[in-house]
């Protein structure tokens, strides 16, 4: 099986072409894509502190350890 290689400046053309056919995303669908990103984030962060402090605290009443 032959591989086939690209000139360079065809390869250029070809990735500039199909950048060209990208939809990006506005300025406006781009803030609200991050501020989900971060609010979920932080509501993930909360919610498994939250459940490591229950089960930190369930721990230590069932066996009586801890400080």
């Amino acid at each position: 099986m032959a591989s086939r290689t690209t000139n360079p400046f065809t390869f250029l053309q070809q990735v500039r072409s199909e950048t060209a056919k990208v939809t990006w995303p506005s300025r406006r669908e781009t803030f609200i894509s991050t501020a989900m990103v971060l609010a979920f984030a932080a509501l993930a962060a909360f919610f498994f502190f939250a459940a490591d402090q229950l089960m930190a605290w369930a721990i230590e009443l069932i066996l009586g350890i801890g400080v």
